[in-house]
């Protein structure tokens, strides 16, 4: 649900006042960050806290638990010794937020660009692998009931049939989703994972780290899915060359954890975790746009990552590929940058549709001269959305994506790895040209002039 300042306030006071925290003393302010749920710092009495809550209650349906459970989470992982902040409130319908809890602030950053310019971090990597080692103690027993066990292969299931949902047009997904299929590994005993646990959700000060952040999509299931995901290349912000969370090398972030958690990793499964969350979180991107059309979520950040797709598709191509014969890999490249829009994405009109409700939210914080240009910013978004036609033509390569997932068309198919190439390469400067692995790929896949050049 929307929700203005005063609302905002006045259930917050409510909160303080079931709770007994005292009466507000700081207004909420929105914090950045979250790509799904909100987040607000305020005061009460001479105390900190954060407000952490949906946009809207639609946004919890379908969700295997609800923040009282997430909440009851966060509070098992602190008996654990997990650095997890305190959870002080649960909201109650009577509050008027919707749904969501207060916990106590804790000191620090998750901003990644200061994190990863920190004096110490091969420290601040040792000390992630510890508190995710400690969260992976946790067992069945130790937490609410609600909280799924993941089945391997009806995960998989569902990343496919949430691709068909999409356009299901997305070759290398498909690609991505077929490797899943034939690799799945046997079942393992499930511990829990955080499941978001990567640069951005966790808190530092200097080079400490001070909290553990974000526990919605926690579930039991591998534990190498949670070191994976921590690994992938969009997580590693600036810092393509530390491969673990931007910090370290992923050796010393598996010696660090096995260290604490007494166990021996399986090279094997953390690829196979790897790919699979890279195409769990190229298809999350795609849904974006879904989110923002419903009406569920019409914020800004909703369409603009929905065109990040692209970004996980050539780290997953990047990831596939040394499955392809060596002459495959070895082809150069001709690229044809010919516009490409496939249908889950937000289109250009959206995205400056998008753009412009932003722009009248912040309307009445701007006078004079500046309220005059945000009216004329808007004007021109308009003549954009009107005007812009190519982005508007469908990519159709639904039935070369159909191919790829039932098997026909492989990467041992003569010409897909360079097809896959060059038309992910063209994607990816139109949607993303500064992204960090856009330019390692350049570097790595031999073109004309490359060759030119080795001869």
């Amino acid at each position: 649900m929307g929700i203005t300042a005063d609302e905002l306030s006045a259930g917050l006071a409510r909160v303080a006042s079931r709770v007994g925290l005292g009466a507000l003393s700081l207004a909420p302010q929105r914090l950045t960050g979250g790509a799904v749920m909100e987040s607000w710092r305020f005061s009460a009495g001479d105390q900190s806290y954060v407000l952490r809550r949906a946009p809207s209650l639609a946004f919890m349906e379908g969700r295997p638990y609800g923040h009282s459970t997430e909440a009851a989470l966060i509070e098992a992982a602190r008996a654990k010794g997990v650095t997890a902040p305190e959870v002080v409130a649960v909201l109650e319908e009577a509050d008027g937020l919707g749904s969501g809890f207060v916990m106590r602030a804790l000191p620090g950053t998750a901003d990644p660009k200061v994190i990863l310019a920190c004096d110490d971090p091969d420290g601040l990597l040792r000390e992630a692998a510890r508190d995710l080692a400690r969260i992976h103690r946790l067992r069945q027993g130790d937490v609410p009931e609600g909280v799924p066990v993941m089945d391997y292969r009806a995960a998989i299931a569902d990343l496919k049939a949430q691709f068909m949902e999409v356009g299901g047009d997305r070759p290398i997904i498909a690609l991505g989703l077929k490797w899943l299929e034939d690799n799945c590994p046997p079942k393992v005993e499930p511990v829990l994972n955080h499941g978001d646990y990567r640069m951005g959700n966790l808190l530092v000060e200097g080079s400490a780290l001070t909290g553990v952040l974000d526990w919605e999509i926690a579930h039991f299931g591998d534990r190498h899915e949670d070191l994976a995901f921590g690994c992938m290349a969009v997580w590693r912000f600036a810092r393509y060359d530390r491969p673990a969370l931007g910090l370290g090398s992923i050796e010393g972030y598996i010696a660090a954890y096995e260290a604490e958690a007494g166990v021996t990793i399986d090279p094997a499964r953390f690829r196979f975790w790897t790919i699979y969350r890279t195409v769990w979180w190229a298809l999350g991107c795609l849904k974006m746009a879904a989110q923002w059309r419903s009406g569920a979520d019409r914020m800004l950040e909703r369409v603009v990552i929905s065109r990040r797709t692209s970004e996980q598709e050539l780290d997953l191509l990047l990831l596939l590929e040394e499955d392809a014969p060596q002459q495959d890999r070895d082809q150069g490249l001709f690229t044809t940058r010919t516009p490409m829009r496939t249908a889950g994405e937000a289109t250009i009109p959206e995205l400056t549709v998008a753009i412009s409700e932003w722009l009248a939210s912040i309307k009445d914080k701007l006078d004079g001269h500046d309220r005059f240009q945000l009216a004329v910013a808007r004007n021109a978004l308009g003549i954009i959305a009107r005007a812009s036609t190519s982005d508007s033509e469908l990519c159709d390569n639904s039935h070369f994506a159909g191919l790829i997932l039932s098997g026909e068309m492989t990467l041992q198919s003569h010409g897909l790895l360079h097809d896959l190439r060059s038309s992910i390469l063209d994607k990816v400067q139109d949607d993303s040209p500064k992204y960090p692995t856009l330019q390692i790929a350049l570097e790595k896949w031999p073109t004309p002039d490359k060759r030119t050049e080795q001869a």
